[in-house]
């Protein structure tokens, strides 16, 4: 059998030995020529040590970071969406080991805004050669968010969510979805934006993004930037289904600040409180419900293998 264009290393620099290198892989999650492609390009790049973990479920990958990260791993290459990018971020956060992103998921919201594209032999090249950024995350109740996080209509959203619509229209099922079953009732909230009030009344919605770009491939924060060291905060006051479509079409369209439904600010930490309970999510993954959160910043918390010319 003869070595794909794919495998064979593309330049000298390709060639050079490289260190300990640690996959982890969501193994239902398809890319390229899938996960043998993968390990043949690695092998072809000139990897010394390759460290192999595969799992069935994003919520099983910590456990699989932490074991590379004790056996010595230099880098970790994530394959899989944004839910498995969050979960190994949130553990390598800190620890000063560069992740390269291979993304194979539905949702590669964070590798997108990163400029990393859906190409397996390109991203590969990115996660072993590329630039190394420190960029920043979120932490919302203790747990680190790399795209955004969300609590009301939109994690009742992501909750809702079927996610066989959502492989076949992106963004569109989002929206479909939201308005099918998801009424964004209001909810007395209050928000202090690094220690002074910023919104006391009635929301539906409360949004946290570290990019710009965020659930459902929607342009929701035109400012925002993983390295400026604050987060983008925005809610809403959209009530019901007329009012979401009109702020949901503001937002498709890259114009959330125009909404009349949207305020918007930018912050390093934020505690918001509900007077009752709301569903919250963080990088499309819901995550139960709450009536405070605490939200913050984590300026320059993990390395990530980018290209050369920034997105």
């Amino acid at each position: 059998m003869s070595t794909s264009a794919a495998t064979r290393p593309a330049t000298h620099a390709d060639t050079r030995t490289l260190g300990t290198v640690a996959v982890v892989a969501h193994r239902k999650k398809t890319f390229g020529g899938g996960l043998d492609e993968l390990r043949a390009t690695l092998v072809a790049a000139g990897v010394g040590r390759l460290l192999w973990y595969e799992v069935p479920k994003s919520r099983k990958a910590p456990k699989k970071v932490r074991k590379a990260l004790e056996k010595g791993a230099e880098l970790l290459l994530v394959w899989g969406g944004d839910g498995m990018v969050q979960r190994c971020a949130d553990t390598l956060a800190g620890s000063g080991v560069p992740m390269g992103i291979l993304p194979a998921g539905t949702a590669n919201l964070f590798a997108t805004n990163l400029g990393i594209p859906v190409d397996l032999p390109e991203a590969v090249r990115i996660g072993l050669h590329g630039r190394r950024r420190e960029l920043d995350l979120g932490r919302i109740n203790g747990e680190h968010f790399a795209v955004m996080a969300g609590a009301g209509f939109d994690g009742d959203l992501i909750r809702e969510a079927d996610r066989k619509l959502k492989g076949k229209l992106g963004r569109v099922a989002y929206v479909w979805t939201g308005l099918r079953h998801v009424r964004g009732e209001l909810v007395r909230t209050r928000v202090r934006v690094d220690g002074a009030d910023w919104f006391d009344g009635e929301a539906s919605c409360v949004l946290f993004g570290n990019v710009g770009t965020i659930t459902g491939g929607i342009p929701a924060f035109d400012d925002a930037r993983p390295d400026d060291g604050a987060l983008e905060i925005g809610v809403s006051t959209a009530d019901g289904a007329i009012d979401w479509a009109r702020t949901l079409g503001r937002m498709a369209a890259g114009r959330s600040a125009e909404s009349p439904f949207v305020r918007i600010t930018r912050g390093r930490k934020v505690t918001v409180r509900f007077a009752q309970p709301k569903t919250y999510e963080l990088d499309g993954g819901a995550r139960g419900t709450a009536k405070r959160l605490k939200v913050k910043v984590v300026p320059r918390a993990l390395t990530v293998c980018c290209p050369d010319t920034p997105a």
